[in-house]
């Protein structure tokens, strides 16, 4: 008798909880729209210089005034090409390639300072984002100087994101955004699956780093829900 009181207490909290969180959270959707660019053993070194285009969708769930759950999906292709180049050796090797990037990213985003959607003065902060990432790109192969794709391979990322957000009203925010992605892969520019004509592989470039990339760009969401009564999670 007592554990079926007990498991119903434990019913009763957690439908009342789960209720609550339900109807009394604010959450965003939106896009995403910018550019992408690569760091790795082609083309340029520069850590930001966008040339591929970005796109995609990003949704937001509203935790507390200084941190929320984030997922978001985002296509972009890096290009590269050696002759873009200051380092003479890339310049003489002249190797150049484009992929495309398919990534799933979940985490946390984080706010300097707090962040209310339903003042009715605007606000604006700096933010941080950082969670873990699914990558989908093309295998290349190289032929030549060039590089063409000859299937799908998939890898982890790190995102290191910081940006800045401002509220448009109550309902809209628009924000800008920087995020650098640490992939565990060393092959989004193909330099890892090389061969040669007798079938071995032969790598090119820095075989310790892995391939970094990275979408610049801005954000515009719709926020919706209740105005929300935040709890301590």
């Amino acid at each position: 008798m007592n554990n079926r009181l007990i498991l119903l207490c434990l019913t009763l909290t957690l439908s009342s909880a789960l209720s609550t969180v339900l109807t009394a959270q604010t959450y965003e959707v939106g896009a995403f729209f910018g550019g992408a660019n690569y760091i790795g053993d082609v083309g340029k070194t520069q850590f930001i210089a966008p040339v591929g285009p970005t796109f995609g969708g990003i949704a937001k769930w509203n935790r507390s005034t200084r941190h929320s759950f984030r997922l978001t999906y985002l296509v972009g292709q890096i290009i590269a090409d050696d002759l873009d180049s200051k380092d003479v050796r890339r310049l003489q090797r002249g190797y150049a390639f484009e992929n495309t990037l398919s990534e799933m990213s979940l985490g946390v985003e984080y706010t300097f300072w707090e962040f209310d959607l339903h003042e009715a003065a605007s606000a604006f902060t700096p933010y941080m984002y950082t969670g873990v990432t699914f990558t989908w790109y093309d295998a290349l192969r190289r032929t030549g100087t060039l590089f063409e794709p000859v299937g799908r391979e998939n890898t982890y990322a790190i995102p290191m994101v910081l940006g800045l957000k401002k509220t448009l009203g109550t309902k809209f925010l628009i924000g800008v955004e920087i995020g650098a992605r640490y992939s565990f892969s060393d092959a989004l520019d193909g330099s890892a699956n090389v061969s040669d004509s007798q079938g071995n592989n032969v790598p090119f470039g820095n075989t310790n780093n892995n391939d970094w990339y990275v979408f610049s760009g801005v954000t515009l969401t719709y926020a919706f829900g209740r105005k929300p009564c935040y709890c301590n999670f």
